[in-house]
């Protein structure tokens, strides 16, 4: 697209030519109304509040898009009067209940009535009954609802579910008289208005989904609202705390809403950041204590100062921290154990090898602007949501297409698109899918030795070539998503050598999905070791002595919305995030000024974080956590990008050992569960079972809840996942009671497993 100017209201403003009108105002505050329309969706034209005269010709600002020298004027006499007459009948049969709507306060609705000062109504229509429904973690009321469509938009152009649509509504025929009097706009969406409701696609109205709850926040109006937050509280009574989520890598922007000293719910900015269920509803995960425990304090100090030689801990945890530990480990001679983030840190090492760079180039951004997307090694919506709410948002956007490879069927992604390809692979064949993909995408003039693959393995269909040069068709902006299956492989080394590789050599920006919260930040932050020794700390590990925010160590420490302190997500960026509750007890740099290492404050150590690993000596108090009306993020800062030295020499390529479909398991969670901390949250607390399709139900003659024996060492219900296919079943890790490690002992994600029928349930 070039780069355009158009006038609005006099003002000069640069644009891309083919950029809605409304985009365009609000990155240059330039104020439209609009109740419907939800940056990066698709526009509805439900509200009609967004008419503007462009060019001397009635528009609406939402769809309208700009070409060059284009002159917008945004009100005049007659606009006002179609939004004032817009928003009478919007108050129409309106419940009168702002007293106890959970909206009141932030309603868009009230808002706008406001503003464009209606006082009176002029219009009437007998009104129809319309039930609540009651939708699991949310309630729908369809009595307040204006049917907008946002929550129908943002399920299928973000999210990816597609679960919520129109229905018919049954109201009152408008009197066709109005048609000549009212103005011209207000009619048709008071005749939409009347003729439609909100429904699920699902004859039993019931709404099978990955409760993100993305719905709720787009909301304008109290017609969606969380079952939880409900009459529970007045918005201005809440303080509104900005932080990251602290479940997954994308630590996205939230804010948690607190009144004494408890969270009530967190919201987000759903027109630039889409956030998962697991941080929206697994949010009371803190650590209750009443007091400082000075015994088990000094019994901590005591044991890393004169017995530890190792500290296990996970990432699940702050930068500040882990430059904690890692000073800890130098002054001591401790050993740093964390499985997961030393996977990756090697990972990233041999990326660099064959890439050049430090770190990889693609991020949430670049996924969501590109038009062709191949993921692989990742159980994508279920290990990073939002992820892959950007994969489904560039393709549903951007006329894009996709290849998605992986053993496990997930029967939402294959419905992101009809471009979308989703093919199961052998297992362990991601060396091969990476050699293809280099083949196949390699930029003309390279010269250098491409690696052999078996076809056979990969899964391609017979008239692959023929869907691909359809697919290819007109695309220039590629992005590569990869995840956890590749750096826990055997063959990781070579494998992250191809991605470097393909970062160098295609068009493809890479994105490797950090597993844990902050694995990257841990990643660069530690000098990590492969083994622990004879005496281990646990930090949120168990140890000889552990530390907990968990409430079930040797000390009880502060969960992470007790914390302040920064994040480095998937998008290499450095994010603050606050503490939205109080902890009385001992922090970790309570011990570590015990041991020698003297701040006053934990975020003393954000600008001490290392400047040869990308991070800047910027002060906590002095990163930035917002959007701005551009939809551009200003959120701490970015990781600097490195050159290094690199070499385009890879091994020779293998074939995986072959395990079959119906005698593999998989390690991973269901959507919305990550960790012990999401499984201690009340809205999410559930007990681990074997997770599994309907075929594999059939194939084993199970029912939903039937017990089984994994290899004779773990015993423990099939639960059936609606949205998963095929014959793989998953094992999850969020349910402490359940020893994933008996099982996964190579540390990759998927084993050769014997499953066994046992007693059925009752």
């Amino acid at each position: 697209m070039s780069d355009i100017t158009i006038s609005i209201n006099g003002k000069q403003c640069k644009a891309k030519e083919g950029e809605f009108i409304l985009n365009i105002a609000r990155r240059e505050d330039i104020f439209i109304p609009a109740i419907c329309y939800l940056t990066g969706c698709s526009p509805t034209l439900a509200c009609r509040l967004c008419i503007v005269d462009a060019d001397n010709k009635r528009v609406y600002a939402c769809n309208a898009k700009a070409k060059d020298g284009m002159q917008i004027t945004t009100d005049s006499e007659e606009i006002a009067n179609e939004r004032k007459a817009i928003m009478q009948v919007y108050n129409v049969n309106h419940p009168l209940q702002c007293g106890v709507c959970d909206q009141s306060g932030e309603c868009e609705l009230q808002n706008y009535t406001l503003y464009e000062k209606v006082n009176e109504q002029k219009f009437a229509i007998a009104d129809t009954k319309r039930p609540i429904r009651d939708w699991g973690v949310l309630k729908y009321d369809a009595a307040l609802c204006i049917v907008c469509e946002k929550c129908v938009t943002v399920c299928k152009d973000s999210i990816g579910d597609s679960v919520l649509k129109t229905v018919p509504r049954g109201g009152e025929p408008l009197n066709k008289e109005l048609k000549a009097s009212m103005p011209k706009d207000s009619y048709a969406m008071w005749n939409k208005l009347q003729k439609s409701i909100i429904g699920t696609i699902n004859e039993d109205n019931s709404l099978e989904c990955q409760d993100c709850g993305e719905c709720i926040a787009v909301c304008p109006v109290g017609a969606l609202v969380s079952t939880d937050f409900q009459y529970r509280a007045n918005v201005w009574e809440l303080k509104k705390i900005p932080a990251a989520n602290p479940h997954s890598s994308d630590c996205s922007l939230i804010y948690y809403e607190v009144k004494n000293d408890s969270i009530y719910r967190v919201t987000n900015e759903p027109h630039y950041s889409p956030i998962s269920g697991a941080v929206r509803f697994g949010y009371d995960f803190e650590n209750r204590v009443k007091e400082k425990d000075r015994q088990s304090f000094e019994k901590a100090v005591d044991f890393i100062k004169n017995r530890a030689d190792t500290i296990k801990f996970n990432s699940y945890i702050t930068n500040e921290e882990a430059l904690i530990l890692q000073k800890l480990k130098e002054k001591y001679n401790l050993k740093l154990i964390n499985k997961d983030a030393l996977a990756y840190q090697k990972f990233l090492k041999n990326f660099s090898k064959t890439s050049g760079k430090s770190l990889y180039s693609g991020s949430l951004k670049t996924i969501r602007e590109s038009n062709f997307i191949i993921s692989v090694g990742t159980h994508l919506r279920y290990d990073n949501p939002v992820t892959g709410y950007a994969m489904n948002n560039a393709l549903s956007m951007n006329k894009g297409a996709g290849i998605y490879f992986h053993p496990l069927i997930d029967t939402v992604v294959e419905k992101f698109s009809k471009n979308i390809l989703t093919i199961s692979p052998d297992i362990g064949s991601e060396e091969h899918i990476l050699a293809f993909i280099l083949n196949y995408f390699i930029k003309e003039g390279v010269d250098i030795k491409l690696p052999e693959f078996d076809r056979s393995i990969i899964g391609l269909p017979e008239d692959f070539e023929e869907k691909m040069t359809k697919m290819l068709a007109k695309k220039d902006r590629f992005s590569l998503i990869v995840g956890e299956d590749l750096y826990t492989h055997e063959r990781s080394e070579n494998i992250a050598k191809l991605v470097g590789l393909i970062e160098k050599y295609t068009d493809f920006s890479v994105v490797i999905i950090p597993s844990q919260t902050n694995t990257l930040g841990v990643s660069l932050i530690c000098d990590l070791d492969e083994k622990e020794g004879k005496s281990v700390v646990g930090y949120n590990e168990k140890g000889d002595f552990t530390l907990s925010a968990l409430g079930d160590g040797d000390l009880d420490i502060p969960a992470l919305n007790q914390q302040e302190g920064t994040f480095t997500n998937i998008d290499k960026r450095v994010v603050p995030t606050n503490a939205a509750l109080s902890y009385n007890g001992y922090i970790l740099n309570d011990i570590a000024n015990e041991l020698g290492l003297k701040t006053k404050y934990t975020i003393d150590y954000t600008p001490q974080l290392p400047k040869n690993r990308g991070f800047e000596p910027l002060e906590f108090d002095l990163l930035p956590n917002f959007f701005d009306n551009g939809a551009n993020e200003i959120r701490g800062y970015l990781l600097k990008q490195k050159s290094v030295k690199s070499t385009d020499e890879i091994d020779f390529v293998k074939k995986p050992k072959k395990i079959d479909p119906k005698d593999a398991i998989y390690r991973s969670n269901p959507i919305n569960q990550f960790n012990f901390f999401t499984n201690k949250a009340h809205q999410l607390k559930e007990d681990g079972a074997l997770y599994v399709s309907n075929e594999f139900l059939q194939s084993y003659d199970l029912k939903d809840g039937d017990l089984v024996s994994i290899e004779n060492v773990i015993e423990l219900k099939v639960k059936l996942d609606k949205q998963l296919g095929g014959k793989i079943a998953y094992l999850p890790t969020f349910d402490a009671k359940i020893d994933t490690d008996k099982i996964f002992q190579t540390g990759y994600r998927f084993a050769k497993i014997n499953i066994n029928k046992g007693v059925k349930n009752g």
